[in-house]
């Protein structure tokens, strides 16, 4: 068993959900070799477009100018695989406003998603037959200061790699893999930093969350590449809800798997700032989505709902109250 790691730097962590009487700890790595097992069809999915922006990719550089800044840890990009790119732009321009770069990338036609001139998430189109019976996904891209290196590490913990770690011109080098648990998720060292740590404007990713059949277990994995303090926060009985922090900022959470079937794999899920989660919530309908949790209100006080695309990519929709993020003295 590894030791347990704590800390009393709780009231310096900048918080999406605030912990309060946290110890950050070390949680244990258990590989247990049910990926194979747990694989689902959203992996499928993923896995079978991940190639198309290594081959002959022109890709937008992650940031225009340049920042200096890398965020190890930091959840600095997304992308989305879906079967119908022009129906994916109307929805999420309609949305949130977004505007779009297209250009071709191999075989297959590219967005780059912006919102007031900066890059938000990527959109891919990946045509399926119709035997395939796969869904529509946002992939999550944590940055990274070495690709390879974290490749050998991550297989050494229990991951399975679904593309090799490979150059995108003007992006960086990436990489993609499933944890011990079955959740896709990207990797990348981006050629052009990361985005600086400040808070998401509406319409903007301000937060990813781990859902997972076994958040410990993940949380210990994702430690273990990433060096991310973990804090255990307040959950009902029977279920975990951890933080992920690193550089004095929260970066993700991990939680379990809900009950009540929406999805039985781990999976990454990502939320977009809105400022009315219920009106949003009607907007996404009115534009194909659906609703898969109705707007309540969360621990922080804001309201939080969780959606899909008319593809079927799932995606949540978080309030934030505050005005900024900043640091909290030590």
């Amino acid at each position: 068993m590894q030791p347990r790691r704590y800390s009393n730097s709780v009231d310096s962590i900048v918080l999406i959900r605030p912990p309060e009487q946290s110890t950050p700890k070390k949680r244990n790595v258990r590989n247990d070799g049910r990926v194979a097992r747990i694989l689902a069809m959203i992996v499928l999915m993923v896995a079978g477009a991940c190639c198309a922006t290594t081959v002959s990719a022109q890709v937008p550089p992650l940031l225009q100018p340049t920042n200096p800044e890398t965020h190890i840890g930091k959840i600095i990009f997304t992308e989305l695989i879906t079967p119908d790119l022009n129906m994916a732009k109307q929805f999420y321009g309609g949305l949130f406003g977004w505007t779009f770069q297209t250009t071709k990338v191999g075989d297959s036609d590219y967005a780059q998603a912006f919102m007031n001139g900066y890059p938000v998430a990527g959109l891919i189109q990946k045509t399926l037959s119709n035997t395939e019976n796969r869904q529509s996904a946002w992939l999550t891209f944590i940055s990274t200061g070495d690709v390879d290196a974290t490749k050998t590490i991550a297989l050494k913990h229990g991951a399975k790699l679904l593309s090799e770690p490979r150059n995108v011109p003007n992006r960086g080098r990436q990489a993609v893999f499933a944890d011990p648990q079955g959740a896709v998720f990207a990797i990348l060292a981006s050629t052009s930093g990361d985005p600086a740590d400040s808070l998401a404007e509406p319409g903007e990713w301000i937060w990813s969350s781990l859902i997972s059949s076994d958040p410990d277990n993940g949380a210990g994995f994702y430690q273990t590449l990433f060096n991310y303090e973990i804090f255990e926060l307040p959950a009902p009985a029977g279920e975990e809800h951890l933080l992920f922090a690193s550089k004095s900022y929260a970066r993700a959470s991990a939680n379990s798997l809900p009950s009540n079937g929406l999805n039985h794999h781990s999976h990454w899920l990502n939320y977009a700032r809105v400022v009315d989660a219920t009106a949003m919530t009607a907007k996404v309908v009115a534009l194909g989505g659906h609703i898969l949790l109705e707007p309540r209100t969360d621990r922080h006080g804001g309201k939080v709902a969780i959606v899909s695309d008319p593809a079927g990519a799932p995606f949540g929709l978080l309030e934030w109250l505050g005005n900024d993020m900043k640091e909290t003295p030590k």
